[in-house]
């Protein structure tokens, strides 16, 4: 089945910007801090879609209405999860096996929901104010980079209400800030500013307020969409391969990669621009 178009995405609680080259996923639903809930988890696969498959997009800025960026999990709307599914009327409760298993399948689709960003072939930066709480945190560790207002507050905050994080913070956060830190932030479910995440690597850049970091989200989005696309999204994809892969392997792959790519309009629009001291005007072919 083919991808949606972004003209054609609709959600209550996400909405697509496009300016140029660049494109704003915005979480949207302020009124309850952007928490997580059933349409969350349903869109964000479907918008990712859209946007990685549209050719004119080559960066996507995730960024979120209201003052917070996402106070996680909305646990009102999905206590059945936590609570290991329900039974309507009188009839039999599932068994203890049954249960585990609805559990566990819907804790996959919440993890492709997630892996949907990391997923996209075009680098994803985030914005961050206020509030991002356990699912916020699974979410921006799925994205390329991540920049931060002044006043943000970071936390992975499971332990604190008696769960395990499992939609992506234990898995993708190690190479993000190293064991240690993770280890730290997630026994102890504490909250840090955005001074700590930059100390820690969690976020690349600190902006003064919720304004500024949006701007200069968009300006290194703006930045990267100004070069090939074929490139910037290769460079993405040997990056996501050498996760898994030996320096060996890595530089097996890469070679392959531009061993196809090398005689690109691109490239060539690459050293034309150099000669005539001008920026390059790229077209992704």
């Amino acid at each position: 089945m083919s991808a949606p178009s972004i003209d054609s995405f609709s959600s209550d609680v996400l909405t697509i910007e496009v300016d140029g080259h660049v494109a704003t996923l915005w979480l949207d639903r302020p009124e309850k801090r952007n928490a997580m809930g059933l349409a969350f988890w349903a869109d964000l696969p479907v918008a990712m879609a859209a946007l990685g498959a549209d050719p004119d997009v080559r960066a996507v800025v995730l960024a979120a209405k209201g003052p917070h960026f996402s106070v996680g999990l909305d646990l009102t709307a999905m206590a059945d999860l936590a609570g290991g599914g329900s039974t309507a009327g009188d009839g039999p409760r599932p068994s203890v096996a049954a249960r585990a298993m609805r559990q566990r399948a819907e804790i996959i689709r919440l993890q492709a929901s997630i892996t949907a960003v990391a997923d996209c072939p075009v680098p994803v930066i985030t914005a961050v104010q206020g509030w991002c709480i356990g699912g916020g945190v699974d979410l921006i560790a799925a994205c390329d980079i991540r920049l931060a207002s002044a006043e943000a507050q970071f936390s992975v905050r499971e332990a604190k209400i008696a769960i395990v994080a499992d939609v992506g913070s234990l898995q993708r956060l190690p190479a993000i800030i190293g064991k240690g830190h993770l280890a730290e932030l997630a026994y102890t479910g504490k909250d840090i500013d955005a001074e700590r995440a930059a100390a820690i690597g969690l976020v690349n850049h600190v902006s003064p307020d919720a304004d500024a970091v949006l701007a200069d989200a968009r300006a290194m989005a703006a930045e990267i969409a100004a070069n090939s696309p074929l490139a910037v999204q290769g460079t993405k994809a040997v990056l996501a391969a050498g996760e898994t892969q030996s320096v060996a392997e890595g530089l097996d792959y890469v070679a392959t990669w531009n061993a196809a790519f090398l005689s690109s309009d691109d490239l060539v629009e690459a050293m034309t621009a150099f000669m005539e001291k001008r920026p390059g005007n790229y077209t992704g072919s």
